[in-house]
């Protein structure tokens, strides 16, 4: 996948459950890979899986980032993920307040 190294973006991230979300923004903040992770509990999620209808009590992970930092991120969620297909979805940031994406600059290696 290609992507532009210099800009910031929101990383969507589910968790099966509280403590799994935790475990993967302190993993994230940590080693720098994010410069803020909300966790939204109690997700309501509907999807397919296997080829049936399925539904989960999810927690969602909204993490701020730089795309230079996706690829160290994917790997840092699925070593962290108990799901087989964890959803990890990366959207450009093309706009906001300016001292918050110099504050993500700042944090970030």
């Amino acid at each position: 996948m290609t992507h532009d190294e210099s800009g910031h973006i929101v990383l969507l991230v589910t968790a099966g459950d509280s403590e799994e979300a935790h475990k993967i923004a302190n993993a994230l903040l940590s080693q720098k890979k994010a410069a803020c992770v909300n966790i939204v509990p109690q997700v309501n999620s509907l999807f397919w899986w296997q080829g049936k209808l399925d539904s989960a009590q999810e927690n969602l992970l909204i993490i701020k980032t730089k795309a230079s930092l996706l690829d160290q991120a994917i790997k840092t969620v699925k070593e962290i993920h108990s799901y087989e297909v964890p959803e990890i979805i990366a959207l450009p940031i093309i706009g906001g307040n300016r001292d918050y994406l110099k504050w993500i600059d700042s944090e970030l290696k």
